[in-house]
């Protein structure tokens, strides 16, 4: 595995008031790995996660991905030097339909612009076909090609999960945040997750996991990092981690001491 690092993170602080959701959190992420971050509620997992996506502005620190900083960048420009999210709560476009919403992760690198849109010119056409055509694809690499045309609200529980991974997957990331993709999914649903989780890993984009399953979580990551009230109380290799004192007391509690 490369161990280059794609995604370095330096002392990152965020304040909400007199609240210190996070506090000096530094890690590294390497390119071609699985990093899992856990930690229990509260702990600022998802504020992390706002801050490197750009959702939300870093009181302190540096934020480089690929050597280049990015902390302080708008969200989209930010999802188009590499990264992309999924969300805890899955925010899909709920009356359009799974293909279109895929269609709209891929218009992040088309190249036409409004007016060649509204007068249907024929380069226009040709992207738009196109960017047709490689959300079909990744809707079957995520296992809906059979759902292109369901309204994306009407999808089951777990479809909609992995559509926001295709719509995600839509922007060529170089790392793919995400944010409990196994919440609410039953064992089935689960298994077809870490598959194409695994899958995802193997065509070359480097994966972030915030995830509360510690079954997947602890199988699937290369390195896990663990929070508690917005500090890094650990990090290291999943064996290592669910020995340390620490996170048994933090969070993972009897099942893994």
């Amino acid at each position: 595995m490369d161990t280059e690092v794609l995604l370095e993170a330096r002392g990152i602080s965020k304040r909400f008031g007199g609240l210190a959701a996070l506090s000096s959190v530094s890690f590294s992420v390497r390119r071609g790995e699985i990093f899992g971050l856990i930690g229990p509620n509260g702990a600022g997992k998802t504020t992390l996660f706002n801050v490197l996506t750009g959702l939300a502005r870093p009181d302190g620190g540096e934020i480089l991905l690929d050597g280049a900083r990015i902390d302080g960048l708008k969200p989209h420009a930010i999802a188009a030097r590499g990264i992309a999210r999924t969300f805890q709560n899955i925010r899909l476009f709920g009356s359009m339909t799974a293909l279109e919403n895929v269609m709209v992760g891929r218009h992040l690198r088309s190249d036409g612009g409004v007016l060649g849109a509204v007068l249907r010119s024929r380069a226009a056409v040709a992207e738009e076909r196109a960017i047709a055509a490689r959300a079909n694809e990744l809707l079957d690499y995520c296992g809906l090609g059979q759902r292109a045309g369901d309204i994306a609200r009407d999808l089951p529980y777990g479809d909609q999960r992995r559509l926001e991974i295709a719509r995600a997957l839509a922007t060529e990331p170089k790392l793919l945040a995400l944010d409990e993709p196994a919440a609410g999914m039953n064992a089935t649903e689960t298994a077809a997750l870490r598959a194409l989780l695994e899958r995802i890993l193997s065509s070359g984009i480097t994966l972030l996991l915030i995830e509360h399953d510690m079954k997947l979580v602890m199988g699937l990551s290369h390195q896990v990092a663990v929070l508690d009230y917005g500090e890094k109380i650990t990090a290291g290799s999943p064996e290592q981690v669910q020995r340390d004192p620490r996170v048994i007391e933090a969070y993972l509690g009897g099942a893994f001491a």
